[in-house]
């Protein structure tokens, strides 16, 4: 039989001061959220998904400022207790702040976003360049 091996737990079962603090100083570890970004780049336009799991639409922003396009929000703590037994979380949680730089190829008037499923899609549509038009000479 294999036997998962965790070498703190025969220190935190032995000591009950030493089980006290390190297991406070563990549960008590501080955790950030931070969205997970995905930038693709196409013929017409970049498109941005951002992954933000357990977020209301009304928990974030998305807005266009001084040619930055910025994400900021927070991810709320669903507090619950656990009277009996053992309780452990390795989600996390707090206020995010995530600023994509525009550049001039993008058309800050034409910006598209979408939010579905926990997935932010922002689509950042590219300006039309315009085409070289030939200039006809005349020869006199």
């Amino acid at each position: 039989m294999l036997v998962r091996w965790t070498p703190f737990q025969n220190l935190l079962n032995t000591d009950s001061f030493l089980s006290d603090f390190i297991g406070d100083a563990l549960s008590q570890r501080e955790t950030t959220f931070e969205p997970k970004i995905e930038v693709k780049e196409t013929e017409k336009n970049f498109i941005i998904r951002a992954e933000l799991p357990g977020i209301n639409k009304e928990d974030f922003k998305l807005y266009s400022e001084g040619g930055h396009l910025i994400l900021e929000g927070e991810k709320k703590v669903e507090h619950e207790e656990k009277n009996n037994g053992h309780y452990r979380s390795e989600r996390s949680y707090g206020a995010f702040k995530r600023v994509f730089h525009l550049t001039d190829e993008i058309d800050q008037k034409k910006i598209d976003a979408e939010f579905k499923n926990g997935l932010l899609t922002v689509t950042l549509n590219k300006i039309e360049k315009a085409q070289p038009k030939q200039i006809e000479v005349k020869v006199s």
